[in-house]
């Protein structure tokens, strides 16, 4: 309760609690002077909160006679969307957020009609999120808070970073936004020490510190796309590119985490993405509900029907592989067709 603005609440509470205290009992619950409990009065009068003061030495605080908060008031649709929001926030890697879930449900419920707090209890209790992309990873909460902050107002930050390595190193960084991928936060902006655009893992951010300097955000930036596509710019021994006959709803729902980069295209989604194991590509490709054509390289085309041919050996079943120019060799729906791994 260190930060100002949460003791000027705790001293409504005390008075919503009490009717009426003396202020040198208020301060010593408060663990403050009784010049400091007069600012935290004074607050609470500027920001509406009529508190009656009586003078002289046993003098006491208390809230104007009948005053009370009033209740939050919510449609269906906002407690639908405050009930399912605290529900994904557990599950999205930052710090202590399960606990600072319940404790942020708590105190809505304490001031909700019943009628609202039945349905809010009802959503947290019947309801489970599965948000897939990996297990989360601790955030950093108070690198979150800052950067997004800093984001919005466009000011710049110096950020304290640690590597993979275990390298620490400071930058000056214009943060662009923030997103969330496979279990970890990412800012992403302009690397001054780079000269850049770079992505920082929150759970490496050791420290942020505001600086005086303003920076403009190029119009439209949108932090998520740029991830995945430095994700799927990596470095790997090996570009591939596979048109999927499906739309990105159905892309996305069946690939999950640090793929690649999907692009609709006349024909379904092109994949673009690099890898190092076309064996393992190929079986994430043979696992799909819909078909695909392999755009490059030759060589994942002849790992898809080497698994394709393991996993029938497995079954004691043997495929003759289709002739060239012979695409109809097989009916529609045959179980043993080969999947159509060709670029026509």
């Amino acid at each position: 309760m260190s930060h100002p603005a949460s003791r000027v609440l705790a001293v409504l509470e005390l008075l919503q609690a009490h009717g009426r205290l003396p202020g040198s009992e208020l301060a010593r619950r408060m663990g403050v002077d009784v010049r400091t409990l007069r600012r935290y009065i004074r607050t609470l009068e500027d920001i509406g909160i009529p508190v009656t003061a009586e003078r002289g030495r046993y003098g006491a605080y208390s809230l104007v006679a009948g005053f009370k908060l009033p209740p939050l008031m919510f449609t269906d649709d906002e407690v639908l969307a405050v009930a399912v929001g605290l529900l994904a926030a557990r599950g999205l890697g930052l710090a202590d957020a399960a606990p600072a879930a319940a404790s942020a449900q708590a105190k809505l419920e304490r001031v909700m009609p019943p009628a609202l707090r039945a349905r809010v209890r009802a959503i947290d209790e019947t309801v489970t999120l599965d948000i897939r992309g990996g297990d989360p990873v601790g955030g950093n909460n108070a690198a979150l808070l800052q950067l997004s902050s800093s984001a919005q107002l466009q000011r710049r930050v110096e950020l304290h970073y640690c590597s993979s390595a275990g390298d620490t190193t400071a930058r000056d960084f214009d943060p662009y936004g923030l997103t969330w991928r496979s279990g970890r936060w990412y800012a992403v902006g302009y690397c001054h020490l780079r000269h850049g655009l770079r992505s920082f893992r929150l759970d490496r951010v050791l420290e942020v510190r505001p600086r005086p300097v303003s920076f403009g955000r190029p119009a439209g930036f949108d932090a998520a796309a740029y991830l995945a596509l430095s994700i799927a710019s990596l470095p790997r021994a090996i570009a591939v590119e596979v048109l999927l006959e499906t739309d990105l709803a159905g892309a996305q729902r069946e690939f999950f985490g640090n793929i690649g980069v999907f692009e609709a295209v006349e024909a379904g989604v092109l994949l673009r993405t690099r890898t190092d194991d076309l064996d393992w590509f190929a079986c994430q490709l043979a696992r799909l509900s819909f078909g695909f054509h392999v755009q490059s390289p030759d060589a994942l085309r002849e790992a898809i029907v080497t698994h394709a041919q393991r996993l029938l050996d497995r079954h004691g079943r043997a495929v003759a592989p289709a002739q060239p120019g012979d695409p109809s060799s097989h009916a529609p729906g045959d179980p043993s067709a080969p999947a159509r791994i060709d670029g026509s």
